[in-house]
Parts: structure tokens; sequence; C-alpha cells
């Protein structure tokens, strides 16, 4: 800034000279004014100089401001550099904040792990005492184990029994045998008795001579026959009892073989044997509501059609494995025998499971159409649904037994059912659209899963 002051001032100076010779060079061209020619020479050489040094001087100030720039641009330079500086170091106190706030994380997470640490070393305690705990299980379960072998031994002393029973059977049927004969021998007996005796009175009326002697021997054979005769009325007596202990005996077989309860909670088809049909195959189900039930229907996948006539309803339809139905006549047999529960097990399409219960369930013979027969009920559903249905013949397409008048309702819903009207509780109706329950006198519930099962009242007991 004192260069450029300075040439400022050199500048003005250098003016006023070059004035002063302007005005005398003036002076003497309009004293002299011989020629132009002279005038303009000597005006040049007088501002020459001058314009040399303008020039020179002008160059000056140009690289003057030059440098000016230069200087403005090193500044800013320099202000730039010292704001990066200050950004640096504004960077630096927020790296050494962050650096405080890593160490107390790392305080942080030190701590976090003699915490996690100390978790681990309670998760130890804790697996050892669980270890503990499953080592005590499994001598539980191993006692369990015992206890289900000696259940093995009693079953098959009981089967054993069984079989000795069976023979004890047998062997009473040989005895009846043997005592049938016996009888025919004694009837023989008597007969020759009876001729000794005709012939005895011939000889009584021929020696009349020995008619005390004959009267004597009258008596006794008198005497002998009531004898054999009170022998006769004792073995018959005794046939009577041993066919009343044959007959009870086949009864309890037939209880005993046709319940799920003898199998245990051994869920899954086992064979039953009952009286007036043989061998057949049930499914026992020990899951769904406690040991011991006989599924009697199921629909759960709608593989099968229930739009089945009589005989086939009367037989069984169906697969173990989804759908299926009994039969009319084995439920009948089986309920004959002694005093059934029912368990109904029910499932709406939202999933929702309910139950509906009956204490003395039963169905007649074929004769009486297989009527049903309920007792009391209970369960989780509010609605004694089945009701409607009790005391009615069962029906299908081709032997309506239902009360309605303008239809056939196992044809209107095309399955076999106990058929009131057509409003009652159709279980066995089409799959997934018309199997349904009523839980108040006008509303119901859609289902897609069913199941019934039956189950001796005794199992209870025994439970």
């Amino acid at each position: 800034m004192g260069r450029i002051k300075f040439n400022g001032v050199l500048f003005l100076m250098v003016l006023q000279i070059f004035l002063v010779a302007t005005t005398t060079g003036d002076e003497t061209c309009e004293s002299d004014r011989k020629t132009e020619e002279q005038c303009r020479i000597h005006i040049y050489k007088t501002v020459k100089p001058l314009l040399d040094y303008f020039r020179q001087v002008r160059n000056e100030l140009e690289q003057s401001e030059t440098k000016e720039k230069q200087i403005s641009e090193l500044n800013s330079d320099l202000m730039e550099k010292y704001h990066e500086i200050v950004r640096i170091h504004e960077t630096f106190v927020k790296k050494a904040d962050l650096l405080n706030e890593y160490k107390n994380k790392v305080i942080k997470g030190e701590n976090d792990l003699q915490l996690c640490q100390n978790k681990v070393d309670k998760s130890e305690s804790d697996i050892n005492s669980q270890q503990n705990t499953i080592f005590k299980l499994k001598e539980q379960l191993t006692d369990k184990s015992t206890n289900l072998e000696n259940c093995q031994v009693q079953l098959k002393s009981v089967n054993s029994s069984l079989i000795e029973k069976d023979e004890n059977i047998k062997r009473l049927s040989e005895n009846i045998k043997n005592k049938t004969e016996h009888q025919k021998t004694l009837e023989l007996e008597l007969e020759k008795r009876k001729s000794i005796s005709i012939k005895h009175e011939k000889d009584i009326q021929l020696c009349h001579s020995e008619i005390n002697k004959l009267n004597t021997t009258s008596e006794n054979i008198r005497e002998e026959q009531k004898k054999i005769q009170l022998k006769l009325t004792e073995s018959e007596t005794k046939l009577i009892d041993k066919v009343k202990e044959n007959q009870l005996c086949q009864y309890e077989l037939d209880k005993l073989s046709s319940t799920c309860p003898t199998f245990g909670d051994y869920s899954g088809v086992h064979e039953f044997n009952v009286s007036g049909i043989g061998l057949f195959n049930v499914l026992c189900d020990s899951q769904l509501a406690g040991p011991g039930w006989i599924v009697i229907q199921q629909r759960v996948g709608g593989n099968e059609s229930f739009k089945r006539d009589w005989a086939t309803y009367r037989k069984g339809f169906g697969s173990f494995e989804s759908d299926f139905f009994l039969g009319l006549e084995k439920i009948h047999r089986i309920t004959s025998l002694q005093r059934f529960e029912l368990y109904i097990h029910l499932v709406d399409l939202d999933g929702r499971t309910y139950n509906a219960r009956y204490d003395d369930f039963k169905i007649s013979d074929e004769d009486n159409g297989y009527a049903l027969s309920l007792g009391k009920f209970n369960g989780t559903i509010i609605w004694d649904g089945m009701r409607d249905t009790e005391n009615m013949k069962f029906s299908t397409f081709d032997h309506d037994n239902d009360k309605t008048d303008y239809a056939n309702c196992a044809v209107w819903q095309e399955s076999g059912w106990w058929y009131n009207h057509c409003s009652a509780c159709p279980l066995n109706a089409p799959y997934e659209t018309s199997i349904l329950w009523w839980v108040e006198m006008t509303e119901y519930i859609l289902l897609k899963k069913v199941k019934m099962l039956i189950r001796p009242k005794e199992a209870m007991k025994m439970k």
C-alpha cells in the first residue's frame, strides 16, 4: 500500500510538469506559428518522456493491483486454512468426545460382560439343577417303565385267565355232555327197572304164595325209583346251573371283549368279539376325552359320502383314517351289554371346539328301527341339540322313519340319521355345507369336524 501511495504522488508531480510544459509549448507555438509541423514535433518531443513514464507507471499500477489480488487471494486461502483448522479442531474435539463416549461404553460393556458372566454362572447352576431334575425324571420314567411292564405282565395274566375260563367252559360243556349221557343211562336203567317190576308183578300173579316177598321187592323198587328220580332231579338242577353259569361267563366275556378300557391308554384299531356278530375292528381313542372311548362316527376329511342305504348303515362303512360310521348293528350289540355314555366332539369352521355328553346312550335292535336313547345332557356347548332325536328310529333314503309328512329327511339332507323333523342336528350331513349343531331355536353352528365316541359308565368308576 505504501508503494501505491508513493506512485500516486509521483504521478501528480509528473502531471503538473506536463501541464507546465504544455503551456510553454503552446505559447511558443502561438508566438511562433511558422509551421504546424514544427509545433507537433516540439509537442511530441516534450510529451513523449511523460507518456513513456505514464506507461511505466500504469504497468507498475497493474502489477501492484495483480499483487494485491494475489495477496487478497492468499488472505482468502489463509482464512480458509484458518477455518479448516478450526473445523479440524472442532472435529478433534468431537472425536475426543466420541472417544470418551466409547470409553464409557467399553466400561459399560465390561460391566454388562460381568453381568452376563454372572448370568452364565447362574445358568450353569440352573442347568446343573435341571440335570439333577432330569436324572430324577429318568429314575421316575424307569419306575414307570417297570410299572408298565408289571401292567403288561398283569394283562398277560388276565389273558391267561381268559384262556383258562375258555378251557373251563369247554370242560363244563364236556361235563354237561357227560351228565346228559349219564341221564340217558339212568333212563335206560329206569326202563329196565320198570321191566323187572312188570315181571315181578306177573310172578306175583303166578306165584300167589310169594306175594309178600314180591310186595317187599316192589316197595324196594319204588324206593329205588324215587332215589333214581331224585338223582335225576339233582342232575337236571346242576345242569341248569351250569348252563346259567356258562351264559353268565359268556355275557361277562362279551362285556370284557367289547370295550376299549381293556386296552388301557392304547389308542388305535383293536379287535372286538361280540355275540351275534363275531370278530370286527373298532377305533379306540384315549386322547380326546380320556381313556377307553370307542369311536362310532367320525367326520374329519369329507372323503366319504354318507348318502347310503339301510343295509350299508346297518353294516357300517368308511375308513378309520378318515370318515366312517361303525354300523348300527354293531352299535346296538355293544350298547346292549351294559350302560354306555356318549361323547360328541365338535369343531366349527373357525377352529373353536365344543363337546356334548349324554350319560345313557344306546340304540334298539333292527326290529325296532335302531331307536335312539340318550340320557341326561351336559357339555361345553349350551344347547342340547340332540334331544329332538331321542326315541327316534333311524332313517335312510330307502327307510323313511321320520315324523315329517311332506318329505323324507334322509333324501332331503342326503344322509342317514335319527330324524324327528329335518331341522335336527344332522351330524351325517354333507361335509362343510350342512353339518350343524343348533345352539338356540333359530341359530346354529356350522361344523368342519365331528366325532361320536362311547364308553361304558363303569369305566368312569374304574378310573
